[in-house]
Parts: structure tokens; sequence; C-alpha cells
């Protein structure tokens, strides 16, 4: 889990600053590589978020994962 955890972090914050600095040097410019740094990192945290709250979920509501669509208990 603690991969995972990792990799929802790590992958978006590398691939958008290796985005930005790929334009960066394409355009000429020195901000972009930043800007886009900033944005993987919210990204990943967001991902981090969703996963966390999904985990947290799944224990709440055993019944959750039965069920299809989650919303109807099992009778």
């Amino acid at each position: 889990m603690m991969f995972q955890f990792t990799l929802f972090l790590l992958v978006p914050i590398c691939g958008m600053g290796a985005l930005g600095f790929f334009l960066d040097r394409k355009l000429g410019t020195k901000w972009i590589a930043i800007l886009f740094f900033f944005i993987g990192a919210l990204a990943g945290f967001r991902n981090i978020y969703r996963f966390a709250m999904s985990i947290t979920d799944d224990k709440k509501d055993p019944d959750r994962n039965e069920s299809e669509g989650g919303s109807e208990k099992k009778k």
C-alpha cells in the first residue's frame, strides 16, 4: 500500500516536471517546468487523497464491496 502511495505521488510530479522541462527547452522559457511541477504535485496529492478515502470508505462499510453500485445494502 505504501508503494501505491509513493507511485500516486511521484508519477504525476515527475511526469509533469519532465514535460515542463521539455517545453521550457523547446520554447526557450524558464517558468513552465516550475508551473508543471506544482500542477503535478497537486495532482499527486489529489490521487493520494482519493485513494485514502476509498480505503477508509471500504473499512467503514463492508457491505459496499458486495453490492453493485455501492449504494444498496444487503438484506
